[in-house]
This record gives structure tokens, C-alpha cells and sequence, in this order.
């Protein structure tokens, strides 16, 4: 199974996803990647999972988290994406890849993935979709620093994202807009499953440095829970 989920959906409330939660390799795939790799970011978003966690078990944000590596495929891309099974990621190679089933995986993983994701929102009808991710504080290929601590990404659709913005700026961080990359780049699962139904989201982006602890993942998960809350608020509001 690519996903798994924790709690159920209200209808019309808020829910989550994480597309990058996982660095699981299933054992007939063989990657070719050192383990090391396999604990950083080209393979997981490093403390999104106990992000997201948190939002489901304590706050009343239902979670759908994927339970695959994106570098086994990469639910955050569209199946003609070429870096949907990526080659390489920050400078690593991935030969495992080069040569590989791409149809193989996007039947096993990246439909039922968002198959599942696709009833899930049919069902709730939510209000509100957060899409939780994580960067790193530094590109090991080029060695570009990331100052904020958390962003929020958008392409079309910056409703949600504009009230998010000035409400987590208003609790003293550096956020970042549409940084450290943009949404109108890279959006693929909100394009997909949010823009496409004209429901508002959230793509939050987070620095790994900030979630590295327990104890920073339940913080992170009360701040996101505050600003959602009051970001659906202010969107039902005239």
C-alpha cells in the first residue's frame, strides 16, 4: 500500500496529505543508492511525517500520508513528468532507475495513491487542503542557503496561501512566498486535486531544522493548525 491514512474526514473540514512523508523501498526494488542517502532529503521530507502525525491525532486533521520513497516514484509529479522516477536528485544518481519500469511503479504506487487521495476529498468535500512538504536548509549541489523557515507555495489559486502568509509572518518567521521554489513550478498535487475543484490550500512548505525533534514536530503541527483554522475562518468569512 503507497499511502496510509489517520483519522477520519468531516465534511467540509480541513485535511492533509504528504506526499514526501516516506523513504520506504520495497524489497524487489533496488535503487542503488547508499544508505546514507536514504536519511536526506533527495529521499524523504525529513519530520513531515510526525508533522502531519500530530495534525491528525490532535488536532482534528484527518491525514493522507504516502508510505513510499519519492525516489521509488515521486507522487508529487504528474505520470509524464520525466522526474517522476527521478535519475538523479542534488547531485545523486539513482541507478536503479535508469532503465526502469516507470509503468510498473506508477501502477503500483502513484495512481492508488492518488486514487485514494481523489475519494477521500470526493467524500469530505473539505473546505481547506494542507499539503505538507519540507526543504532543506542548504542544496548539497550547489550550496544555496534556504533563510525561511517555512513557505508557502501556490500557482493560481493564492487565496488560502495570502492569508497564510501574513498569519505566520505575524507569529515572527521568515516565510517565504512561493519560496524556496514556486508553485507555478511545481504544484502537481493541489493542481491536481485542489485547483482543479476550486477548493483553497495550503502548500507549507517547511526548513528540516525546524521539525527535527518530537518536540519541534508538535510545535510545528499547533502552529499549522492555528493558521489553517483561522485561514478557513477568513475564507467563509464575506
Amino acid at each position: 500500500m503507497p499511502y496510509r491514512q489517520v483519522g477520519e474526514p468531516r465534511k467540509g473540514g480541513i485535511i492533509a496529505c504528504a506526499d514526501h512523508a516516506s523513504n520506504f523501498v520495497p524489497d524487489d526494488i533496488e535503487l542503488g543508492v547508499p544508505d546514507e542517502a536514504m536519511e536526506q532529503h533527495i529521499a524523504i521530507d525529513l519530520g513531515v511525517e510526525g508533522v502531519v502525525e500530530r495534525l491528525a491525532r490532535f488536532h482534528d486533521i484527518p491525514a493522507h500520508i504516502a508510505a513510499i520513497s519519492r525516489l521509488v516514484v515521486d507522487l508529487h509529479r504528474d505520470e509524464d513528468d520525466p522526474a517522476v522516477m527521478p535519475m538523479s536528485s542534488d547531485g545523486i544518481t539513482i541507478p536503479g532507475n535508469i532503465g526502469g519500469n516507470l509503468e510498473s511503479r506508477l501502477e503500483r504506487f502513484h495512481y492508488p495513491y492518488h486514487q485514494a487521495l481523489d475519494s477521500w476529498i470526493e467524500a469530505a468535500q473539505p473546505s481547506l487542503i494542507l499539503a505538507v512538504h519540507s526543504f532543506t536548509p542548504a542544496l548539497h549541489s550547489t550550496g544555496e542557503q534556504r533563510p525561511w523557515e517555512v513557505g508557502l507555495l501556490y500557482n493560481n489559486d493564492d487565496r488560502a496561501a495570502q492569508h497564510a502568509i501574513r498569519l505566520f509572518r505575524e507569529k515572527g518567521l521568515t516565510v517565504g512566498d512561493n519560496e524556496p521554489y514556486s508553485g507555478k513550478q511545481l504544484n502537481a498535487t493541489m493542481d491536481r486535486h485542489a485547483e482543479s475543484r476550486g477548493i483553497p490550500y495550503l502548500t507549507i512548505e517547511i526548513r528540516q531544522d525546524e521539525i527535527a525533534t518530537r518536540a519541534q514536530q508538535s510545535r510545528w503541527a499547533d502552529l499549522i493548525a492555528d493558521v489553517a483554522s483561522l485561514t478557513q475562518l477568513s475564507l467563509k468569512s464575506p
